[in-house]
């Protein structure tokens, strides 16, 4: 039974939301789902009560009584979002299906936003900024893109369906969410509506989709892995196979997949936790290795993941865990320049390398024309005195974060501002290194867009031979401003300051410092005309937060 407006007239988006017991949180996610910036008359909610037991029915029915632009379907319990989803998408009107969890929201420009650029696209999936508590900042979302498939951009990396897609293609490619307890449902569906959307675009530049923890953790799953776990991973698998042909876009849409759901478990924390289940889940993983990845799929690894599969293929657990030790040992190093404002951009030579515990250098051997990994990082690895690391450069990368205290954001405010190469680190040694500078301009920082108001933590994250690490951009004395600018929108001042930890920061909108004259000389050229109170009161007051 359906509860609300049977009004058939074209929409262009529904919001749907499956339900099970949300209690409080009906409340809180509706607010930002019923007062969308694209008009009421625009879209819908469908919200599918899967059999709740709670007074969650009643919630939905009051809020279908109240606004037109709600429906609401009761029924049967199903035990998982499957079935409820797929329901909402068989009830929808819009032309386009925007998925959403009981518990979560949207921001309130996100279905305008999402929806214009889907038109103008012709988007068969729309992936919109995720910001949140349950995810760290995606570079999937480091710039808009108008059109893009997975072949093309790095759309694997996101695999929850809260995103956007074309109720009609959808339904025309038999594209549903597996129904019943069924773990990974989520990855299954992606994978099927990527290797059938022909276009996808990818709005960066505004926060779309909040997944926010509870404070309950209830939407946090914190049950061990059993082994059928990988028999599910298997079925997503599959459903890249059955979309996509032998070779080099199959291998890369299924890298992922070995990446994080495989691989992590036989490096670093996991393979080396002492937990009886290890070795089964060793022996399980290295079966489904054997049976589902062409070799073409470890090939195109980064160095320290390849030489993974290769002892995992090669069945050498202690040999893993012995690289394991060796691994989580190393720390990142991040070298930052003296900071000036060049033409409204906040700009300081950058430089991000790995060094061991001793600080030494991670660093590369140059033998007979190949390079091969560093012997300290194969110190007790048995049976490999040296390896041939390849393309040094595979998979390496560089990027700031700049992680927002006030709202669960983060932004990538230079996408392509930092390169990765290889240079002399003395007699026979190579390092790989993220080199460049360190590029802010307040007025596109936000994915193309002006930053908010608001303090702003600078860090680092690269990758480099297959070990990925994050750094904090530190070097300055603490409390102490570097330098002030004035973005050129309003005059709105931009202040980057060194935390007390020594953490680099950037304060926009004067949000925690006010200055308006300078009290002292040597910071005299580098403050502008418009910032005007005591430093002093600066200091002070960095100093207390």
């Amino acid at each position: 039974m359906v509860q609300g407006s049977s009004d058939q007239s074209a929409l262009r988006a529904s919001i749907v939301v499956p339900v099970y017991n949300a209690g409080e949180y009906i409340e809180s996610s509706a607010d930002s789902l019923l007062r969308q910036s694209i008009g009421t008359d625009q879209y819908e909610v469908i919200y599918v009560n899967d059999g709740s037991t709670d007074d969650s029915g009643e919630k939905l029915d009051k809020l279908a009584a109240a606004h037109p632009h709600v429906r609401v379907h009761h029924q049967e319990n199903s035990g998982w979002p499957g079935k409820p989803r797929n329901v909402g998408v068989r009830l929808s009107r819009g032309a386009y299906v925007q998925f959403v969890d009981q518990d979560d929201s949207l921001g309130m420009e996100a279905l305008e936003r999402l929806c214009a650029l889907g038109e103008r696209n012709r988007a068969d999936v729309v992936l919109g900024k995720v910001a949140g508590t349950m995810q760290a900042p995606s570079s999937v979302f480091a710039e808009n893109v108008e059109v893009c498939t997975a072949d093309d951009h790095p759309l694997m990396e996101s695999l929850t369906p809260h995103k956007m897609f074309r109720r009609s293609f959808l339904l025309d490619n038999g594209i549903e969410f597996p129904e019943g307890r069924v773990r990974l449902e989520d990855q299954l569906f992606m994978a099927r509506a990527y290797v059938a959307a022909e276009r996808v675009s990818v709005l960066a530049d505004y926060p779309c989709y909040y997944w926010m923890r509870r404070e309950d953790r209830g939407n946090n799953s914190s049950a061990r892995i059993g082994l059928s776990y990988f028999e599910d991973l298997r079925k997503v698998i599959h459903a890249v196979k059955a979309g996509t042909g032998p070779g080099e876009q199959r291998d890369k849409m299924l890298r992922r997949t070995y990446r994080v759901e495989l691989l992590t478990h036989v490096s670093e924390a996991r393979v080396l936790s002492g937990a009886p289940w290890v070795q089964e889940r060793y022996e399980t993983i290295r079966e489904l290795v054997a049976d589902e990845f062409a070799p073409g799929v470890a090939e195109g690894l980064a160095p320290l993941a390849r030489l993974r599969a290769q002892l995992l293929e090669e069945g050498r657990l202690d040999a893993l865990m012995a690289l394991a030790e060796r691994t989580k040992e190393i720390r990142p190093l991040a070298e930052v320049g003296r900071l000036r404002w060049r033409d409204g951009v906040l700009s300081a030579p950058l430089r991000l390398a790995l060094r061991h515990a001793d600080g030494s250098p991670v660093t590369l051997v140059e033998r007979d024309g190949r390079l091969l990994l560093d012997p300290a990082l194969l110190d007790g690895v048995p049976g490999l005195d040296e390896w041939d690391v390849g393309d040094p450069l595979r998979g390496a990368f560089g990027r700031l974060l700049l992680k927002d205290r006030q709202r669960p954001t983060g932004w990538f405010p230079d996408p392509k501002g930092l390169r990765v190469v290889v240079e002399d680190a003395g007699p026979g040694r190579k390092q790989v290194v993220v080199t460049g500078n360190l590029e802010i301009d307040p007025l596109v920082a936000a994915g193309g867009g002006p930053l908010e108001r608001g303090v702003y933590d600078i860090q680092a994250s690269f990758q480099l031979l297959g070990i990925g690490r994050s750094a904090r951009i530190t070097g300055g004395p603490p409390s102490a401003p570097t330098a002030a600018g004035t973005t050129r929108a309003g005059g709105t001042a931009a202040i980057p300051y060194w935390t007390a930890g020594g953490q680099l920061a950037l304060d926009i909108g004067e949000f925690y410092q006010r200055m308006d004259s300078v009290r002292r000389r040597r910071w005299a050229a580098r403050i502008p005309a418009q910032v005007r109170r005591p430093l002093g009161r600066v200091l002070r007051a960095v100093k207390r937060s």
